[in-house]
């Protein structure tokens, strides 16, 4: 059942050069949810190799919380599980696989460029998308695995069914996979419809997940939730047939909580629908009254977040100067679809400066520590989370 529709977007994470964007992309980004399994996913898919390439910008690295993040799931693992065979699944720039030995240790990430990162760390690296043909070579070479682990990588497998079976083929009898993905009930509660862009080919519910795994063999032992992209969810699954890692409650209780939030009820979608389009006319709205008062307004972030909000709403230089971003490869380049310019913070955030919308709400915690200059001499920032607001110091929340 289709129940929203983001209008016409670009490939949130390709950044354009000046005078080169007459060939631009771009698709119809509607979203639909099959009501017997709850799994919500895009209807029109993008083929994975224009999304996920050599040129490819985000690197998990860039992020402290994000480097916190892994370690910490790192040494989780290694005290609960013991130091044992491991695959990574979307690997990155290895900012995970770094914490595992390079004997025990192997990497599979689809973007050549940061696939060298890790193979050049001295790890066994396959620059593949991860499909059945694979998994078949890797449990050949390897044998089969104690972890597979991935992180932010599963929800972008349009093929699913495949993508799981595979996982089931090259995971030891006895092995444990664990992956984290955004979590639908925290998007439906905070209201964040930018969590839905080109690469989030699905948004899992765990009442989803635990459908679905079901089917090829899976048993959910261990639901986490964390704060990671603005609210995630970490599955740890077994073999049903596993006597190994008995289910510690946790799933009982997230499919509790998703029931009552009505993740299985068209309903719900249909009122989520509504709150994403008043979103965007309230934040066009405060935008407007903002610039009408003579106020400098940039974009924090030049994220795949802003790439689907701006798009969206229709969001361009009228209202942001620029977007101020890190990430040296989108620096002198234009935004996807909307074309604001994009420069490093050394370059535009200045004390010209007197808001600056959230691209990155959800590293508010780290932004706002880093930027407490910004917030001293009266500088703001604007979120659209769960509501369109100036921020006066209170985090971004479900209520």
């Amino acid at each position: 059942m289709k129940f929203l529709d983001l209008g016409q977007q670009p490939i949130a994470n390709a950044f354009l050069t000046p005078g080169k964007c007459e060939t631009e992309f771009f698709y119809d980004l509607e979203v639909g949810v099959d009501l017997d399994t709850s799994l919500v996913s895009h209807i029109n898919f993008v083929p994975p190799s224009m999304m996920f390439n050599d040129s490819y910008v985000y690197n998990t690295s860039s992020s402290k919380t994000m480097v916190k993040h892994f370690k910490s799931i790192a040494k989780e693992i290694k005290q609960t599980f013991g130091d044992l065979k491991i695959l990574e699944i979307g690997s990155n720039d290895g900012t995970f696989i770094r914490h595992f030995d390079i004997d025990k240790a192997v990497a599979v990430e689809p973007c050549g460029n940061f696939a060298k990162f890790t193979s050049e760390m001295g790890y066994n690296t396959y620059n593949n998308f991860w499909d059945q043909k694979l998994a078949v070579q890797l449990a050949h070479m390897f044998n089969r695995f104690d972890v597979i682990y991935s992180a932010n990588c599963m929800c972008h497998i349009q093929d699913l069914d495949s993508a799981f079976r595979a996982i089931y083929y090259a995971l030891d009898d006895n092995g444990v996979f664990i992956f984290e993905d955004p979590s639908l009930l925290e998007m439906l509660e905070r209201n964040s419809y930018d969590q839905i862009y080109d690469e989030h080919a699905h948004i899992f519910s765990v009442t989803a997940l635990n459908n679905i795994l079901q089917t090829i063999g899976f048993e959910i032992f261990r639901v986490d939730k964390t704060p990671i992209h603005g609210g995630s969810n970490r599955v740890f699954a077994k073999k049903k047939h596993s006597i190994q890692n008995p289910p510690d409650g946790s799933l009982d209780i997230e499919l509790e909580q998703e029931d009552i939030a009505g993740v299985s009820e068209k309903q719900t979608y249909l009122d989520f629908a509504d709150r994403v389009e008043n979103s965007k006319n309230s934040l066009l709205e405060l935008l407007h009254e903002i610039k009408d008062g003579g106020n400098k307004i940039i974009s924090y972030g030049a994220t795949s977040k802003s790439t689907s909000v701006f798009n969206y709403c229709g969001i361009g230089t009228d209202l942001i100067d620029y977007i101020t971003d890190t990430t040296p490869d989108k620096q002198g380049k234009l935004s996807p679809g909307v074309h604001i310019p994009v420069v490093s913070p050394e370059e535009g955030f200045d004390d010209s400066v007197d808001y600056a919308f959230l691209g990155a709400w959800n590293f508010l915690e780290e932004i706002t520590k880093k930027e407490s200059k910004f917030l001293r001499r009266g500088g703001q920032f604007i979120t659209h989370v769960p509501e369109a607001r100036i921020l006066r110091g209170e985090p971004i929340s479900t209520t």
